[in-house]
């Protein structure tokens, strides 16, 4: 049972934003310390970006036994995936088994958008308004808000003149939706066109992808899960998370490379490829060797190899070339998975536009309209991604009373120290935000790590009496320091991707994931809580 109807006190302990898996992890373990909270969801439901992104083909791209809560081993036990990556549908069933297990549900309060968080410096208190006119006022505001959450549509001159109909996959409608027979162009070839387009391909008279920049992508090879397979899993469930503890993806089952790419030879190299990708799987293809992210002709070794997949797997020559990246490292983007997506561009009813060489102008009440050509479509999809990891919070509008605004402070890009808190905006604590690995890593390992540490962080502000919680902003200066000292390390910023905010028109490219992994970050973590939350401005009245 929710609250929707509800009065909702007017002072209360905490607020959560956002009822996603790290909304739902962070209200579970908070109450065991006997707070009082409330957290808001937009939806109607709970499961973040698994309740909103219901395209045809979405699933996750780290396998199911481990993109699931380890808190748990009885949820852990009796929970069973059909699916090696399993599909948005089962995802969104889980959610809703752990929301029920838990009684979650009598502390969120769904259809509810919050708009504005500001921070009164006197009580030391957030309040809260949502587009509902609630008015909460709570000590801590704990924002899950996600970071894929702010769907993106591009501002294409024509749009409202469209008499078809167009969909994002970012806000999918919660009913199917039937292609058959209908002329559908689809806008974007990142992960959710990569999943989507195969799907619709098979239901479309004819399907135009509109593609500006190819995008790597490896085979998935998924398949059904046997009660065998789970079984034998499930009896080492606690050795698996332990091992997937001491990698930097947080997720376990992939032997660390020990070679350079130098170190073998060109045959061996072409071997070692080719068995990773029948395993499948992108953590599984990047861990071939140490140095595919660090070394650029380590690099391009896997990018050929992909390249001539492509080139065996298209039979048209040109098309498959414009398939081919040439503008990114392998893996500076999110290496997608698919299931056929290559395959697909040998069907006759698929056609491939290279927006790069001849780009969209406009939208046209049927269709769209090209530098040199007309498209007539019956239904457009919007492939075209989030305004990704700052775009939710941002979204909301978040100040100091009387004094600086979140926007204006991350104005040149965000700056958190740990991604965990910001300076100068006390008692603000950020699950996976911008500077932490979050995106970089199994994100349900990346929330737990997260959680748990605000969880101890509470307890220890309960415990000495402290009203306030802030960054040191030195602090926070070193940590926004290290975490662009350790990209640029890495191949990570040749790439323009959404790390960096490059798809979002007039967004500071600032490269926000911190990228050493999750298990030097959680080592990290747990030094600064073990040396009193060094970095942190601790105080027990109002500043």
């Amino acid at each position: 049972m929710s609250t929707d109807s509800s009065p909702l006190p007017k002072r209360l302990d905490v607020v959560i934003i956002g009822a996603g898996f790290a909304g739902m992890y962070a209200l579970h373990r908070l109450r065991e310390l006997k707070l009082t909270m409330q957290v808001f969801e937009a939806g109607e439901g709970v499961g973040g970006t698994w309740y909103w992104n219901r395209y045809p083909g979405a699933r996750c791209d780290v396998e199911s036994l481990e993109y699931s809560y380890s808190f748990s081993d009885e949820l852990q036990q009796e929970w069973e995936w059909p699916e090696r990556f399993a599909a948005q549908a089962d995802i969104l069933r889980y959610a809703n088994h752990v929301a029920d297990r838990f009684d979650l549900r009598r502390d969120i309060r769904f259809k509810t958008r919050v708009k504005s968080a500001v921070y009164d410096p006197a009580s030391c208190h957030w309040r809260i308004t949502t587009d509902r006119g609630d008015l909460v006022d709570a000590r801590f505001c704990v924002m899950a808000s996600g970071n894929l959450s702010l769907p993106r549509v591009p501002d294409f001159k024509g749009l409202e003149a469209f008499k078809g109909k167009w969909y994002h996959t970012g806000q999918w409608p919660h009913e199917p939706v039937d292609f058959t027979g209908q002329r559908v162009g689809v806008i974007g070839t990142g992960s959710s066109g990569i999943q989507l387009i195969p799907v619709v391909a098979q239901q479309a008279s004819h399907l135009h992808v509109f593609q500006r920049t190819a995008n790597f992508s490896v085979p998935a090879v998924n398949r059904p899960l046997t009660k065998q397979q789970e079984e034998a899993y499930k009896r080492e469930y606690r050795l698996h998370r332990e091992e997937a503890l001491r990698t930097p993806f947080g997720i376990g089952g992939h032997p660390p490379p020990q070679k350079y790419a130098h170190e073998d030879t060109e045959e061996a190299r072409s071997e070692s490829f080719e068995k990773k990708w029948h395993t499948g799987g992108n953590i599984s293809f990047l861990y071939a060797y140490k140095d595919l992210l660090t070394n650029q002709q380590a690099n391009e070794t896997a990018c050929a190899f992909v390249r001539d997949k492509i080139r065996q797997t298209v039979k048209n020559p040109e098309v498959a070339q414009w398939l081919m990246p040439d503008d990114h490292p392998i893996g500076t983007k999110r290496l997608c998975l698919d299931t056929g997506y290559y395959e697909t561009f040998n069907r006759d009813n698929v056609t491939l536009v290279n927006i790069r060489k001849d780009p969209i102008s406009e939208m046209t009440a049927t269709g769209i309209r090209t530098a040199r050509n007309t498209y007539e479509l019956d239904a457009v999809i919007f492939a075209t991604g989030y305004d990704a990891m700052t775009g939710a919070m941002l979204d909301i509008d978040i100040r100091i009373a009387g004094g600086e605004s979140l926007q204006d402070k991350w104005a040149a890009g965000p700056r958190t120290y740990l991604g965990l808190v910001t300076a100068g905006f006390p008692n603000l604590l950020i699950i996976t935000g911008p500077g932490s690995p979050s995106v970089k890593a199994n994100m349900i390992a990346a929330i737990e790590q997260h959680v748990d540490w605000i969880r101890d962080l509470m307890a220890y502000v309960q415990a000495g009496g402290y009203q306030q919680v802030d960054a040191d902003t030195e602090a926070e200066e070193k940590w926004v320091a290290h975490v662009n000292q350790v990209a640029d390390s890495t191949l990570y910023p040749l790439a323009n991707s959404w790390y960096l905010g490059a798809n979002i028109p007039g967004k500071p490219r600032v490269f926000m994931p911190y990228v050493a992994g999750l298990d030097k970050y959680r080592a990290i973590c747990d030094d600064v809580a073990a040396n009193a939350y060094r970095g942190l401005t601790l105080a027990k009245s109002a500043s």
